[in-house]
């Protein structure tokens, strides 16, 4: 599951994005500062390396934000947790706009190589800092803490951006639904291959690679689970009469949508939004393929329903 406001508490408000924080971050913390405790003569260094780690990935998560709002979506909620960040983003539902708001994240991890290399040839170059071993190896912390993040999110395992990059690409060739499939289903035998590699690699942070492969697999699963739905729905009937006022995307017929009254299922576009079970209208009608709700009038646009199959 992706991380939600529970257990979380707001930080801040910036450019439009409230920034929370998970209480488990915390915990994390101070076993990371544990770990590391022989890299620095003093703790403060460790606390320094930590909270750079923290705003590294607060910078990649705007990244995604405001790359998303430029293509029109809607992004206003970062959160930060143990496993790293997630930016709630909305891109409208087209390849290319997906493309552009996963792609920044990790562009903003390229674009900060060269920033702290220049800080690193500084120390050297300028003599800023030249008489503190601490801070040489703070800096040579976060370039490679940097690096590392860059190259494990673009890794092609679903739902890291390197995934969501390959489904965006996958999306021009073979749809949505087809590249979400193809996309999870590469995850999930990615995954194996990571938590394998990690494993072999770091076998003393055992519980860390558990808990990375447990929550990648349980993104790719509830992806495919998606992806299934959406191929489903795809074989449906179409309500040509109407469109998404914001995806422009045809509604399928059938009774899909539950009453928020009594809860049974019924057909808003067939009914004119009343159930006719309880006669309660809706007063939104949500978008099966990019979960906008909107109103009943604003699907219609003055067109007759006609189902077409």
């Amino acid at each position: 599951m992706l991380p939600s406001r529970s257990g979380s508490f707001p930080l801040f408000r910036l450019l439009g994005v409230r920034v929370y924080l998970h209480w488990w971050w915390f915990i994390f913390a101070a076993f990371e500062i544990a770990l590391r405790s022989r890299a620095y003569s003093s703790h403060t260094w460790n606390i320094a390396e930590y909270l750079a780690l923290f705003l590294i990935v607060l910078l990649h998560e705007y990244g995604h934000a405001l790359a998303c709002r430029q293509t029109g979506g809607t992004a206003d909620e970062i959160i930060l947790w143990p496993l790293g960040g997630v930016a709630f983003v909305r891109p409208p539902p087209r390849p290319g706009a997906e493309l552009w708001s996963i792609a920044a994240g990790p562009l903003v991890n390229v674009v900060l190589v060269p920033v702290i290399a220049g800080l690193i040839w500084a120390r050297t170059g300028v003599g800023w800092g030249a008489d503190s071993a601490d801070y040489r190896q703070f800096l040579q912390a976060l370039f490679w803490i940097n690096a590392g993040l860059l190259a494990f999110n673009l890794l092609p395992v679903y739902p890291l951006d390197g995934g969501q990059i390959l489904r965006s690409l996958l999306w021009f060739a073979v749809g949505r639904a087809r590249s979400l499939q193809i996309a999870t289903i590469l995850g999930i035998a990615g995954v194996v291959v990571l938590a394998g590699g990690l494993l072999w690699l770091q076998p003393h942070r055992w519980l860390f690679t558990l808990l990375i492969a447990g929550f990648l697999a349980s993104q790719c699963l509830s992806g495919l689970r998606h992806a299934r739905l959406m191929l489903a729905l795809e074989k449906l009937p179409r309500h040509a009469g109407f469109r998404c006022p914001s995806c422009r995307q045809t509604p399928p017929g059938g009774p899909l949508w539950p009453c928020p009254s009594c809860g049974r299922a019924f057909d808003p576009f067939s009914t004119g939004g009343v159930c006719p079970h309880c006669a309660a209208p809706r007063a939104a009608i949500p978008c099966p393929h990019c979960g906008t709700g909107s109103p009943p009038a604003a699907w219609s646009a003055g067109r007759s329903p006609v189902i077409d199959v």
